[in-house]
C-alpha cells in the first residue's frame, strides 16, 4: 500500500488541488485546512512542473509566517526539498521552488514588481484592509513555460478586509464552487484579457483531524458571536463591530420626500481611496414607512455619490471633477452643505473646496468624546440609538454603500473609541460630518433647543450664501 507524506482530504481540500481557475479563494471559516491545502498543492505542482514552478507565500507579518513555514518542514522535509532558512526557501529537487515573505505594509508590494512566479499564496487575505497590495502582486504571476498561474487566497470573516473579500468573493455566490469571469485591461490600449475567480467554501467539518478540542481554544479567544461566523464561515455576522447600534430598521424603501423637508449634503474627500457625498433630509414630522416610525427630526440619507472603482479605490477625480458631478446630480435646493475639513486646506494655491466650485461649511471633525465634549461617533450613535427604540437616523436601501461599509467598520487595535481608519470608512465620515451638523443628544434634545439651533446657524450661513451667488438658490 502506497505511503503518502500529503493527500488533500475529501471535499473542499481536493476540489482545491484541482482547480485550474486563475484566481482562487479559499477557507471562509477556521479550521478547514487552508494552510496545508496551499502547501500541498503547491507540492503537486511543483512536482508537475520540476524547476520552473516558482512560487510565493504571503503573510501579513514576519512572526505569522512560522506556524506554516513549521508545517512546511513536515511536508517538504520527507519529500527531499532543501530549506535555506536565511533566504527563507525551499528548493524541491527538481528545482522547484517555495518562498515564505510577509507584507506588513501595504507598499511592500511595490518591492516585487519585476519578479516572476507561478504561484502566490496570500495566506489570511482578511488581514489586508485594502485589495491593493494583493492587485499589485498579480503582476507577478507570469510563466515562459506555459505553467498555469494561479493567485490563491485563504480567509475568514472578521478583521480589516472583511468587506472587500465578502463584496469579491462571498456576495455574488454565498454558496460558493461558482466560477466567475472579468476582463482586465491587457498591455495594449484596448486589449483585454480574462480572469476567472471562484470562491470554494471549507469549515471545520470539513477537516477530519480538528474537533471539540480546537472548538474548545476557540472560544477561549473569540466572542460566541464571532466563533460561530468562524466555524459556520457566516460573512453576515460581524463581531467587534464599531456601531454595533446598527440594526436593520435603519434602512427605509424610498419615498417621496415632502417639499417642506430641509435638505443638506455631506462630503468626505478621496482621490486614491473614494470620496463619498451623500444627500440628506430632516422630517419635519413623524411618518411611518412598513411599520418604522421616523420621528420628528430624525435624518434620512436618501442619495449618495460613492467615488470607487473598486472595494477602497478611488476614481482619481480631480476637484473640479467632483465638483461638477454634485452640481450636476443635485436638483433641489440644498439648504447648506458640511465637508471634511480638509479641503479647505491652502497650500500654495486653490484649496479643493474652491476648485470644487460648492459654499461648503466647515464640519466638525472631533471623531470621540473627551472633556466632556460629544465626538462625532458618539453623536452618530445616539442617533443610532434613538427614542423609545426608534431611530433617529436612516437611509434609503438605494444608498449601498453606506450600507454595506458601515456596519462592517471595526475597532482600531490601538485605540478602541475610534474605529479603524485603514477600513472603508469614507461613507462613515461622511454620515459623521452630517450627523455632528445636526446637534442632537438621546431623550435630552428637546424640539425647541433644535429650531432655536436651527435658526442661528441658518442666519449665519445665509449671509455667506447670499455673497457667494450660490448655485444652490434657485
Amino acid at each position: 500500500m502506497a505511503r503518502y507524506v500529503w493527500q488533500p482530504q475529501p471535499g473542499p481540500q481536493t476540489s482545491l488541488v484541482n482547480c485550474p481557475v486563475d484566481e482562487i479563494c479559499y477557507g471562509g471559516a477556521r479550521g478547514g485546512g487552508k494552510t496545508d491545502g496551499m502547501l500541498g498543492k503547491n507540492a503537486i505542482k511543483a512536482q508537475l512542473y520540476g524547476k520552473h514552478q516558482r512560487a510565493v507565500f504571503f503573510r501579513r507579518k514576519q512572526i505569522e509566517l512560522e506556524d506554516a513555514i513549521a508545517r512546511a518542514h513536515e511536508i517538504y522535509g520527507p519529500l527531499g526539498w532543501e530549506w535555506h532558512d536565511q533566504k527563507k526557501t525551499y528548493t524541491s529537487p527538481n528545482g522547484a521552488t517555495l518562498r515564505f515573505r510577509y507584507l506588513e505594509r501595504d507598499k511592500d508590494a511595490m518591492l516585487y514588481q519585476g519578479h516572476s512566479y507561478t504561484d502566490v499564496y496570500i495566506e489570511e487575505a482578511g488581514a489586508f484592509a485594502s485589495v491593493g497590495p494583493i492587485n499589485k502582486l498579480r503582476a507577478t504571476l507570469r510563466s515562459g513555460h506555459g505553467i498555469p498561474c494561479q493567485l490563491h487566497l485563504t480567509c475568514n470573516p472578521g478583521g480589516p478586509g472583511h468587506q472587500w473579500i465578502k463584496q469579491r468573493y462571498i456576495d455574488p455566490y454565498p454558496d460558493g464552487m461558482r466560477v466567475f469571469k472579468e476582463k482586465l485591461q491587457g498591455m495594449n490600449p484596448g486589449s483585454f484579457i480574462e480572469n476567472r475567480f471562484v470562491f470554494i467554501p471549507a469549515k471545520l467539518k470539513d477537516n477530519a483531524y480538528l474537533g471539540d478540542d480546537y472548538v474548545a481554544k476557540l472560544r477561549m479567544v473569540g466572542s460566541e458571536a464571532l466563533v460561530q461566523a468562524w466555524l459556520q464561515g457566516d460573512w453576515n455576522v460581524v463581531d467587534g463591530a464599531y456601531f454595533s447600534e446598527w440594526r436593520p430598521e435603519l434602512v427605509l424603501q424610498p419615498f417621496q420626500i415632502p417639499d417642506n423637508w430641509m435638505k443638506f449634503g455631506a462630503f468626505d474627500w478621496g482621490s486614491a481611496r473614494p470620496f463619498c457625498y451623500q444627500w440628506w433630509t430632516i422630517a419635519s414630522e413623524a411618518v411611518v414607512r412598513r411599520n418604522v416610525v421616523v420621528p420628528r427630526h430624525a435624518m434620512i440619507c436618501y442619495r449618495e455619490w460613492y467615488g470607487a472603482k473598486g472595494p477602497n479605490v478611488g476614481l482619481r477625480l480631480t476637484a473640479d471633477e467632483v465638483g461638477k458631478g454634485i452640481r450636476q446630480k443635485t436638483e433641489e435646493k440644498m439648504s447648506y452643505h458640511v465637508a471634511d475639513p480638509a479641503i479647505f486646506v491652502e497650500d500654495g494655491g486653490p484649496s479643493i473646496r474652491e476648485r470644487m466650485g460648492i459654499p461648503f461649511y466647515q464640519a466638525k471633525n472631533k471623531r470621540v468624546s473627551s472633556a466632556g465634549r460629544l465626538g462625532g461617533w458618539d453623536i452618530l450613535r445616539q442617533r443610532m440609538v434613538g427614542i423609545d427604540g426608534n431611530p433617529m437616523i436612516f437611509w434609503f436601501n438605494t444608498c449601498t454603500d453606506s450600507i454595506r461599509t458601515i456596519p462592517m467598520l471595526q475597532h482600531d487595535e490601538t485605540n478602541p473609541e475610534d474605529l479603524d481608519t485603514e477600513a472603508e470608512d469614507h461613507a462613515a465620515d461622511t454620515t459623521r460630518y452630517a450627523a455632528a451638523s445636526r446637534p442632537w443628544a438621546t431623550q435630552q434634545a428637546k424640539e425647541e433647543q433644535l429650531d432655536k439651533w436651527d435658526k442661528r446657524f441658518m442666519a449665519a450661513e445665509q449671509s455667506y450664501y447670499d455673497g457667494a451667488g450660490s448655485w444652490l438658490a434657485r
